[in-house]
């Protein structure tokens, strides 16, 4: 019995030439009827980690980009589940260099942070923590909320991820925005003279 899904498919087939045409809804119509499949087969092939709706957008904006490339009259679900794979192996190498990156440096980074911080006179907590206070309520509420969770609650980050219906990776980015607007805030702080009242 043939797989319904391999069979051939009128409607992708009329998309596919209007796309290419460089008609937008024939794409729209692609992604419609390829979007499931391919999500689906993304879940099953991601590491932890990587975001499988990540991949399947970025693979169809590429397909999209590169329609120009496609050999009409060809198997066009494989030529976008290429496209996938490639992306997806380029999104492993990046999280792999990023990894190796933190495995070498971050160790050494924290070592010096720890140090300095070490280092700062006794004299300077409570002004850095009125500094911090004052920061943290310039924070905007969503970012505020943020901090709570991970801080305050110290909940995890795939908790986090559920709560704010964002990816994992997303609410890491978040956390290292907040941190540095943070920083940023309490330096501008000691530099006009100290805790703020």
């Amino acid at each position: 019995m043939n797989d319904p899904g391999n069979q051939p498919d009128d409607i992708l087939e009329h998309a596919i030439s209007q796309a290419i045409q460089g008609n937008t809804a024939g794409f729209e119509t692609i992604v419609l009827r390829l979007e499931r499949p391919l999500r689906s087969w993304l879940a099953t092939v991601c590491p932890p980690g990587i975001d499988p709706d990540d991949i399947a957008q970025q693979s169809f904006v590429l397909a999209y980009t590169q329609l120009s490339k496609y050999q009409a009259g060809t198997n066009f679900k494989a030529w976008l589940f290429t496209i996938a794979k490639f992306q997806l192996k380029t999104e492993i190498t990046r999280q792999r260099r990023v990894a190796d990156y933190h495995s070498r440096y971050a160790p050494d980074l924290l070592r010096r942070e720890l140090e300095r911080q070490s280092e700062l006179p006794a004299g300077n907590i409570p002004e850095r923590l009125s500094n911090l206070q004052h920061c943290l309520s310039k924070l905007e509420g969503h970012l505020q909320r943020f901090v709570v969770w991970r801080y305050e609650e110290q909940i995890p980050l795939e908790t986090m991820s559920s709560r704010s219906g964002r990816s994992v990776a997303a609410v890491k980015k978040q956390l290292w925005k907040i941190r540095r607007v943070l920083h940023e805030c309490m330096q501008r702080q000691s530099a006009i003279g100290g805790s703020v009242k």
